[in-house]
């Protein structure tokens, strides 16, 4: 009748025993486990087809063991048990990776139509669909591209290894963000991750922010000060921009970086630390070597490893997931409903240099999060294309007609998908997201309703 192998989690004997019992009734394979650290463990040795994974449990809850799936399993497929209307969870939930959710108590008719929507389809998950780890309160490493999936392995790997990282790439890739990665994932995870701005302050300055002062090491100086390295004994310290720190300064660093002790300004004794060092830099390091700007003994001192940050333009195909993953983290944070990222906006996205990179882009859906206005959205990403383009005129024009003309099949088809959105939210909210109940209102299969909601990204609306 039904195949696949199906690996059921709740804390609840009485739910695990009622799924196990219903899915062998239909053929599945079935194992449980009780927990988040169990269902880890299962998943990584066993890999099943399907998880369902229940959302609140002692311990490891369920949005805490789906990112460890997603991190050790990232083709596993997830689907959430909920037994409380939470629209924000469920929302990350389906950020992190989710195929889907079933309310409890489980209704046997909806989780068949689950089960057979995920089970069935064969093609991979949305690009980009939970890959996007959490590195720090609200910070998020994107990898939904080969390339990127193999710089968050290497990142992974070289994390278990204690020597310094040399992190490359323009500015805005989200070179404090691999940072962070790497810090997550060493044994100094549990310690102090801190990032300290080579290119924000004057040497003098950055030279006893980094290795403290002693009283009356120059004026103003009353008592003595840890700099960074003291304060980040046992954790991970970012040079972030260290491409900007003077050539003396450089010659101190690497004192450092070899013994592991410093002097304090206007001190006599020496200071031991145990600190892992990552650089950041976004300037072409062979070209400083060459002009004398960055000492070329430092250079070999930190580049046990380079890891490269790829522009945005590198990695295009993960705008949408990235377009996506901020429309719902900003409007939380501002408290207002996210606004639809539709196909139009999207290409446009995906056609613009954006120089700035990811933060260039966050600030754009930013803009557009309180503008509310795509057709300015879109102008706006024209006009700098154009510029980039050096076209004046072109400018001009855009300005003028302030969006883009569409033949008549994309006008007529972007009305009757906007509509069409517009009904099945609507329908969607009016069953409180009872999906069966939607798709009976709606005269169109379960199973086409989950198409529909995937296809148009609708999501529940947060409450306020």
């Amino acid at each position: 009748m039904s195949t696949g192998h199906i690996l059921v989690v709740d804390d609840e004997p009485s739910m695990l025993r009622y799924l196990q019992t219903v899915l062998e009734l239909d053929s599945y394979r079935v194992s449980t486990a009780s927990n988040g650290l169990e269902a880890v463990e299962k998943v990584q040795r066993d890999s099943p087809d399907l998880v369902l994974l229940d959302m609140v449990m002692p311990g490891a809850d369920g949005l805490e063991t789906l990112q460890r799936i997603r991190e050790t399993r990232p083709s596993t497929k997830v689907v959430m048990l909920s037994c409380v209307r939470d629209t924000r969870k469920v929302a990350q939930a389906m950020r992190l990776g989710a195929q889907d959710y079933l309310s409890k108590p489980v209704q046997k008719e909806e989780m068949d139509e689950v089960l057979r929507f995920c089970l069935e389809t064969s093609e991979p998950a949305e690009p980009g669909a939970g890959d996007a780890i959490e590195v720090a309160d609200g910070v998020y490493f994107f990898s939904a591209t080969t390339q990127m999936r193999h710089l968050r392995a290497q990142a992974m790997q070289v994390a278990k290894f204690d020597f310094p990282v040399l992190i490359l790439g323009e500015s805005g890739t989200g070179k404090e963000v691999l940072a962070q990665l790497i810090h997550k994932y060493s044994d100094r995870s549990h310690r102090t991750f801190m990032k300290i701005n080579c290119a924000a302050m004057p040497s003098e300055l950055l030279e006893s922010e980094l290795f403290g002062y002693e009283p009356g090491a120059f004026t103003g100086a009353i008592k003595s000060k840890p700099g960074k390295f003291e304060l980040c004994n046992k954790g991970t310290l970012l040079l972030d921009e260290i491409g900007e720190m003077s050539p003396a300064l450089q010659a101190k660093l690497l004192q450092v970086l070899q013994d592991g002790q410093f002097s304090r300004l206007g001190g006599r004794g020496t200071v031991k630390v145990d600190v892992r060092v990552l650089a950041a830099t976004n300037i072409n390091m062979p070209q400083a070597i060459a002009q004398k700007t960055f000492r070329e003994d430092l250079y070999y001192r930190l580049n046990s490893f380079v890891l490269r940050m790829p522009s945005l333009r590198e990695r295009r195909d993960e705008i949408p997931m990235m377009l996506r993953h901020f429309m719902i983290h900003l409007a939380d944070r501002y408290a207002c409903a996210p606004l639809n990222v539709s196909p139009r906006l999207v290409d446009a996205c995906e056609n613009y240099p954006w120089p700035g990179n990811i933060r260039e882009l966050e600030n754009f859906v930013k803009r557009f999060l309180v503008l509310g206005d795509e057709a300015t959205a879109i102008a706006e990403l024209q006009r700098g294309i154009a510029r980039s383009n050096g076209n004046g005129s072109e400018v001009a024009s855009q300005e003028k007609t302030a969006q883009p003309q569409p033949d008549l099949k994309e006008m007529v088809r972007n009305l009757k998908n906007g509509a069409e959105m517009e009904v099945i939210a609507q329908v969607l909210e009016e069953t409180a997201w009872n999906r069966k109940r939607a798709a009976t209102k709606l005269n169109i299969s379960y199973k086409a309703l989950l198409y529909k909601i995937r296809q148009y990204d609708i999501r529940p609306r947060q409450a306020s």
